[in-house]
C-alpha cells in the first residue's frame, strides 16, 4: 500500500514544476503534489500542508531557495527538504550541508526524482 504523502514543489520555472509533478506523479499516482512559484509563497504553502517532501530551486526571485530552505528547516526538522540546481558551486552545497538540507542538480529527470522520493519509500 502506497502511503499517502505531500510533496511540495518549488520554483519559478512552470515547465520545471510540471515535470517534477509529472516524475513523481508517475511513481506515486496517490500522492498530494502542490506548488509553490517562490520562497516566500513556499512558506506559505508549507505551514498549511506541512509537507513530506520539498523539492527547492535556489535561483528565483524574490526571496531564493537557499533562504526559504534555512526557514523551512527551523519550521519543520523533520521534513525532508532538498535543493535542486543548475548552479552546481561547491559553495551551494556546502550551504545546504550546513543547514541540513539535500542538493540535488538541474535538469530534473526522471531518475533524479526517484532517488528523492525515495527517502519517503522507506
Amino acid at each position: 500500500m502506497d502511503q499517502r504523502k505531500t510533496i511540495l514543489i518549488v520554483d519559478d520555472s512552470r515547465v520545471s514544476r510540471m515535470m517534477a509533478r509529472q516524475y513523481i506523479a508517475a511513481l506515486h499516482p496517490h500522492w498530494a503534489i502542490e506548488e509553490a512559484a517562490s520562497g516566500e509563497e513556499a512558506l506559505a504553502r508549507a505551514h498549511a500542508l506541512a509537507p513530506d517532501l520539498i523539492l527547492m530551486d535556489v535561483n528565483m526571485p524574490g526571496m531564493g531557495g537557499v533562504a526559504a530552505a534555512e526557514q523551512l528547516r527551523q519550521q519543520f526538522p523533520d521534513t525532508a527538504i532538498s535543493l535542486l540546481t543548475a548552479n552546481v558551486q561547491s559553495a551551494t552545497r556546502e550551504r545546504a550541508a550546513q543547514i541540513g538540507v539535500g542538493f540535488m542538480e538541474k535538469p530534473i529527470t526522471e531518475a533524479r526524482i526517484a532517488q528523492l522520493v525515495a527517502v519517503l519509500e522507506a
